[in-house]
């Protein structure tokens, strides 16, 4: 019990990052389609940590990180997301991240740190980063754009929390995003001569939403 109390004590940034349209391209262009994406972001996550702690997890698309500080999450993932960005074959990223005491066992992390981390994540739009104040603070102190959210509340956690968008990567505009792989335009390869509507990357895309609009939630 009170080894438990001291690894309970061990402070960590947990980042939960995924590939934001990773179900809905293994539905309209299959799983090999999906596979090739994964592996593509799997590559650069190991790029960018090159020299740090590898991922802890990988859970399906998304990888669960962990750094000793704040500081270190933001210089690792600023250069990880503006990577993923100019990457033409990765659609939105999201990312969550939170700083506080975890349980280390295993090789994995344990603990109400982690958990929220993994609700900020859920809660992200494409092309989102949200944080708690630690990690803001960090980004703060190293100039970066920081828009305050309030409080917010996030499933299975009780209580409200503090939370802040972080941008470490340029922003993405709704009115670009494609609702359904969540490609961020321009999208050279797809062009209309009279767009309405929603923009998307791709013929099958646009038919894979006239279909079934209310599959694909509209970014907000």
């Amino acid at each position: 019990m009170r080894l438990r109390e001291i690894l309970d004590k061990a402070p960590a940034t947990v980042a939960f990052i995924d590939i934001a349209g990773f179900s809905a391209i293994a539905d309209v262009y299959g799983d090999a389609a999906a596979l090739d994406v994964l592996e593509v972001f799997e590559s650069m996550v190991r790029d960018a940590l090159s020299g740090y702690e590898p991922p802890i997890k990988w859970i399906g698309d998304e990888a669960m990180l962990s750094f000793r500080e704040p500081d270190t999450a933001i210089q690792v993932l600023g250069a990880l997301l503006q990577a993923c960005r100019k990457e033409p074959r990765l659609p939105l990223t999201r990312a969550g991240l939170n700083h506080g005491p975890v349980i280390r066992r295993a090789g994995d992390l344990f603990g109400t740190t982690v958990n929220i981390a993994a609700r900020i994540a859920a809660l992200a739009s494409p092309g989102q980063l949200l944080a708690t104040q630690p990690v803001a603070e960090a980004a703060i102190a190293r100039g970066i754009l920081v828009r305050d959210l309030g409080m917010m509340a996030l499933r299975s956690v009780a209580g409200e929390v503090h939370l802040y968008e972080i941008e470490l990567a340029p922003s993405a505009d709704p009115a670009w995003i494609d609702p359904v792989c969540k490609m961020h335009a321009p999208y050279s390869s797809y062009k209309r001569a009279a767009p309405q509507g929603p923009w998307f990357c791709s013929p099958r895309c646009e038919e894979a939403y006239r279909r079934s609009p209310q599959t694909y939630e509209l970014p907000r």
